[in-house]
């Protein structure tokens, strides 16, 4: 089997042709229709003909085989499975392109994941956790559509970043404001072709490998504990009127939590972007450091005054902000040292001796941070993401004037981790932080 490799299907017009068909998935099923007819984009009603003719389809007849539940199982088995459809028939090859070349992938989910703007956890489960015979795994943008009028994303990582992700679905959620959700055009729809259906060629094996794909996913995807909240007592509004950093106050809130859980720092990754670079992505941002671990236990301290929790307040903030800027000026070492290791590994050097010392490991490095934290931004879009490790977190925030809303995640298995538990703990630190600041201004 051969490693993973991106395709990216688009051109510009100078280059040639480029695809213009989407794919919908529902109740395992698959179909396709092209954006464009005569040259022209279909407008929404034109959309929403084609896709309700998808769903009067699946409602109307059995469901599907489910094959895109193959995406989800482990990468080995699923290249596995892949080179076996395609071996029993080539019209396989050929729906999987029509699959991988699309703009992307629509699946109408028949969930109802109620949630409110306090709580978004039930959205938050169902986006991340969801049906896998619907979403493609290795897809770039997966739009989610749920039965009560809500939406939601998945993506691959490995083509882009997330704020890419972001920046779309928050132009999506702007246009939908500021048209409050009504179609003002003309409501005329085109003759045009129905979606085709895509439908797959299976045998035993495949149906198999389907079922074991479906029962490894129910098994990963149940352990996951998922916590969704917003803190509406403060957001950057407030933060900034202390003159501090809202990024970083969050960061700061975030490592004391985990102290106040946990008796101990934990290693800690945070994303900062690159993409002031060509071609530049992400490196990562350790915000355990020694500053702030030492505000931690000042704030731990009984017999510590505001004065020593200010001063230490303040270097932490300093450190952080100091490192994140270095980061995302190319200065950080972590996608150095990854360079160095897949350069030893493709060469068939002996991989060197740092990245097997357990220090490393403990540190984070290798994808062993115990805090796996990511600013989504400052806009209505939020993500979510599972734990690097068994007794670690997933936490992902966005900060908005006057809150702050997180999704934190935790494996059910660890006993050491508990969502719930953080989110509680983040929030009185929260409040603890922006009281130290208030104070020491007076």
């Amino acid at each position: 089997v051969k490693k993973d490799t991106i395709h990216n299907y688009f051109k510009t017009e100078s280059e040639g042709p480029c695809p213009s068909h989407l794919v919908v998935m529902c109740r395992g099923r698959m179909f396709t229709f092209d954006a464009l007819f005569d040259g022209r984009i279909l407008t929404p009603p034109e959309i929403l003909r084609q896709l309700s003719y998808v769903k009067q389809r699946c409602d109307g007849e059995s469901e599907g085989d489910g094959v895109s539940a193959l995406t989800s199982d482990d990468r080995t088995r699923w290249a596995k499975a892949r080179e076996h459809l395609i071996s029993i028939d080539p019209h396989n090859k050929t729906i999987l392109e029509t699959i991988q070349s699309s703009l992307f992938v629509i699946s109408l989910d028949e969930t109802k994941p109620y949630s409110t703007p306090e709580n978004y956890t039930n959205l938050t489960v169902a986006a991340l956790t969801g049906d896998p015979t619907i979403r493609w795994g290795d897809k770039s943008y997966n739009s989610i559509s749920f039965s009560d009028g809500t939406f939601g994303s998945t993506c691959d990582h490995a083509p882009y970043d997330a704020m890419v992700l972001v920046s779309m679905c928050w132009y999506l959620d702007e246009q939908v404001r500021a048209t409050e959700g009504k179609w003002k055009g003309s409501d005329a729809v085109r003759r045009m072709p129905p979606p085709e259906e895509l439908l797959f060629t299976v045998d035993e094996k495949v149906v198999g490998d389907i079922n074991h794909a479906k029962r490894q996913y129910l098994e990963s995807t149940q352990n996951l504990q998922i916590v969704c909240y917003a803190f509406t007592a403060f957001g950057k509004t407030a933060i900034k009127q202390k003159k501090l950093h809202p990024d970083t106050f969050v960061q700061l809130a975030m490592q004391l939590a985990y102290y106040k859980l946990h008796h101990k720092p934990g290693s800690c990754y945070e994303t900062a972007t690159t993409r002031r670079f060509y071609h530049g992505r992400t490196e990562t941002m350790r915000p355990c450091t020694q500053e702030a671990v030492d505000w931690c236990k000042a704030m731990m301290d009984p017999a510590s005054d505001v004065k020593a929790r200010r001063r230490a307040m303040l270097s932490a903030f300093d450190k952080h902000n100091n490192l994140m800027s270095e980061a995302q000026e190319g200065k950080g070492f972590d996608r150095h040292l990854l360079g160095l290791y897949l350069i030893a590994k493709e060469e068939g050097r002996p991989t060197p001796e740092l990245f097997a010392d357990p220090l490393y490991s403990r540190s984070g490095g290798g994808g062993n941070f115990v805090l796996s934290s990511s600013l989504v931004g400052y806009t209505t879009v939020l993500g979510a993401v599972a734990p690097m490790v068994l007794h670690g977190y997933g936490f992902f925030y966005r900060i908005r004037d006057y809150r702050i809303v997180i999704s934190i995640s935790a494996w059910k298995s660890s006993r050491q981790t508990d969502a719930a538990a953080l989110f509680n703990n983040f929030s009185s630190s929260l409040h603890e932080l922006l009281h130290l600041a208030t104070t020491s201004q007076l």
